[in-house]
């Protein structure tokens, strides 16, 4: 079934208000979560997914579910169709108690950012072949969630915040914000690259350190006459 990637009969901070106190008592599976949103919710449950990692610290464990799911559903988005899901993922249960207040404070966020967004740049929105595009860079981004980094600062933020903004974007067909959620996945990957780079540089220099014998003095005349004199002592 093909989806839409707009829905304007609400602000994004009015659907996320709209689904916190949709959301029942209780446990919900990520099933329900996305039956809540909806079909024409793909962008938007992404950006629900990736509101728990919009402060710097990690969250490892988590950051890999949800990667994964943001993937399947970045999937959803490039060949605009509703994606299948393992169903141990949409098993997968969140306390009511855990939901509404991520909900809550994304919709208190986009509320924010909601002053600043609007149509702009509309040739980087609208039409089906830039939205692919767009799917492909939101499959990027639940990628960089997976990467298990724990002890990195801003593994999960700069990632997130990509995410978040990108999703606003094409929603809201805003191109600066559209832009500016490219860049910061750009910006997380070039990140994780120098860290690894500077990793492998580090444990080779290591290695090299050990493997390497402690060079031996060369003979000289002193050394020598310093050697027979200590034998005949």
């Amino acid at each position: 079934m093909a989806v839409e990637l707009q829905d304007v009969k609400l602000s994004l901070s009015e659907t996320l208000e709209h689904v916190a106190k949709s959301v029942p008592e209780g446990k919900i599976t990520i099933r329900d979560l996305f039956h809540l949103v909806g079909e024409q919710g793909l962008i938007l449950l992404i950006m629900i997914l990736t509101i728990p990692f919009l402060t710097p610290l990690p969250l490892p464990g988590v950051s890999t579910v949800f990667g994964a799911l943001i993937m399947l559903i970045s999937l959803g988005v490039i060949l605009n169709r509703i994606p299948w899901m393992p169903g141990i993922m949409l098993r997968r249960t969140v306390h009511s108690d855990q939901l509404v207040p991520v909900l809550e404070r994304g919709a208190a966020l986009m509320r924010r950012v909601e002053r600043f967004i609007r149509p702009r740049l509309l040739a980087l929105s609208g039409s089906e072949t830039i939205n692919r595009l767009h799917g492909f860079m939101l499959f990027f981004g639940g990628f960089l969630l997976i990467i298990p980094l724990p002890v990195l600062p801003l593994s999960n933020f700069l990632p997130g915040w990509g995410l978040l903004l990108l999703g606003a974007g094409i929603l809201q067909r805003d191109g600066y914000f559209i832009i500016a959620g490219y860049i910061l996945n750009i910006v997380t990957f070039v990140y994780f690259g120098l860290v690894f780079l500077g990793v492998l540089l580090a444990g080779g220099s290591l290695i090299q350190l050990f493997r390497e014998p402690t060079p031996m003095p060369t003979p000289t005349p002193g050394l020598i006459w310093l050697w027979i004199t200590g034998l005949l002592r």
